[in-house]
């Protein structure tokens, strides 16, 4: 294992100096672009006959496992340190839109997406159930708070819709996950079974969800304590980093949401970071959580583009895939519209922050590490080639075109962009 992560950190470093040095993408979409092609080549050599480099890598991917590596593994720190960078006092002011953007934009597009996936699939002849069409649903309808963070950063929208959008994503990433839970244990396939009812799927929803946010709040209290305390910035990062990693493992074994859990936890420790750092220590911790969300961001992103090796397409797959985008594109639109309706006039948002919204939906390693989770059976080869396509196309589609959009976003707003690198 230790020699795949090597491997797939020189790998990285190396995309990410080509893409920093030469083409100047978004990191995630260059590293993402860059990981992919150089995926295809090495399927291009290997059906060519040329060398065993596509076996190699292979092994070397699948050692590392990304459902552990994601789900398991660095989730808790990306999305503890993207709260943590948050105003959590603006997002507290904003809570009513982004909590409704989380909730019912994931529980709509899920079921629009799902309805529609299990539509195409029948007509091509794939024939996939309908509980695993609406899985499809539910692993690809989270915007990825990984991916949607850095174009934020470097995007420079106004500081209201820039805390509208990551908090949305933080959150409907937590939602998504709760709401896969459900429908597997609903399908027999996860390790929560539950009730083929909807007293059972809502019971198992608000224990995940619920659970996570309760449990994430007293995290979020146990860290104001110890951390008020003392002023060591390294027994400061030391102990925040504790209350992620140890956290999230506990959060699993309770049964409960553990992405939700570190995004309330790193909201809690961003509104009272003013009372428990001094500036010399908060300037440490922040830097900290910086550079490492920003490390591992490029390392999942050249991840999820290298993974294109383990991915199998056929001809129906591939057009039922390219289907699927215009469907996960107009369920995003309407997912975000019907909520939108009821805090856009209150809130007084522009017509722009829809289609920014829409547009700005970037999916990444957490669809794909739940697709790739799922037990081996008929339709898994299928779900995980319409995953990779979307996610694939969101990123270097979506990703690259969205600042006229953001500019026009802006200029309709009528507010100050805030500054970004």
């Amino acid at each position: 294992m230790l020699t795949a992560f090597a491997v797939l950190l020189s790998v990285t470093a190396l995309l990410a100096f080509l893409n920093e040095r030469f083409f100047k993408f978004p990191t995630t979409v260059g590293v993402t672009l860059a990981g992919a092609l150089a995926s295809i080549i090495l399927i291009a050599l290997d059906g060519l006959g040329i060398g065993g480099v596509r076996g190699w890598a292979t092994g070397l991917l699948q050692t590392l496992d990304f459902t552990d590596f994601v789900l398991n593994g660095i989730l808790s720190v990306l999305l503890f340190a993207g709260a943590l960078g948050l105003d959590a006092r603006q997002m507290l002011r904003q809570r009513v839109s982004i909590l409704t953007l989380a909730v019912l934009s994931t529980i709509i597009s899920t079921f629009l997406i799902g309805f529609a996936a299990y539509g195409i699939f029948g007509v091509l002849g794939l024939g996939v159930p309908l509980l695993w069409a609406l899985l499809f649903g539910a692993l690809i309808s989270p915007t990825d708070p990984v991916a949607v963070l850095d174009l934020l950063k470097r995007a420079r929208v106004p500081k209201r819709i820039e805390t509208l959008i990551a908090g949305e994503s933080l959150f409907n990433d937590g939602v998504g996950v709760v709401i896969f839970l459900v429908l597997a244990g609903l399908a027999g396939i996860g390790e929560s079974h539950t009730a083929p009812t909807v007293a059972g799927a809502l019971m198992l929803f608000l224990k995940e969800a619920g659970g996570g946010v309760l449990f994430g709040a007293a995290l979020g209290g146990v860290g104001y304590v110890f951390l008020k305390g003392i002023e060591s910035h390294a027994v400061e990062v030391l102990l925040t980093l504790a209350l992620v990693i140890g956290g999230y493992v506990l959060a699993a074994s309770l049964g409960i949401s553990g992405p939700l859990a570190m995004v309330v936890a790193g909201l809690i420790i961003s509104a009272v970071k003013h009372d428990v750092f001094t500036a010399a220590t908060r300037e440490h911790v922040e830097g900290f959580w910086e550079t490492l969300d920003q490390v591992l961001n490029i390392l999942l992103f050249a991840f999820i583009g290298l993974d294109v090796l383990l991915t199998n397409v056929t001809r129906p797959q591939l057009l039922a895939s390219v289907l699927l985008i215009g469907v996960a594109l107009v369920a995003r639109w309407i997912s975000v519209v019907v909520p939108f309706h009821f805090v856009r006039a209150s809130q007084g948002y522009g017509a722009y922050t829809v289609r920014l919204l829409t547009w700005g939906g970037l999916r990444g390693g957490i669809a794909i590490s739940l697709v790739l989770g799922l037990p081996d059976s008929p339709y898994r080869s299928l779900l995980v080639t319409a995953t990779y396509v979307i996610v694939l196309f969101t990123i270097a589609v979506q990703g690259l075109t969205i600042m006229p959009i953001v500019r026009r976003a802006v200029e309709a707003s009528g507010e100050k962009a805030v500054s970004g690198p």
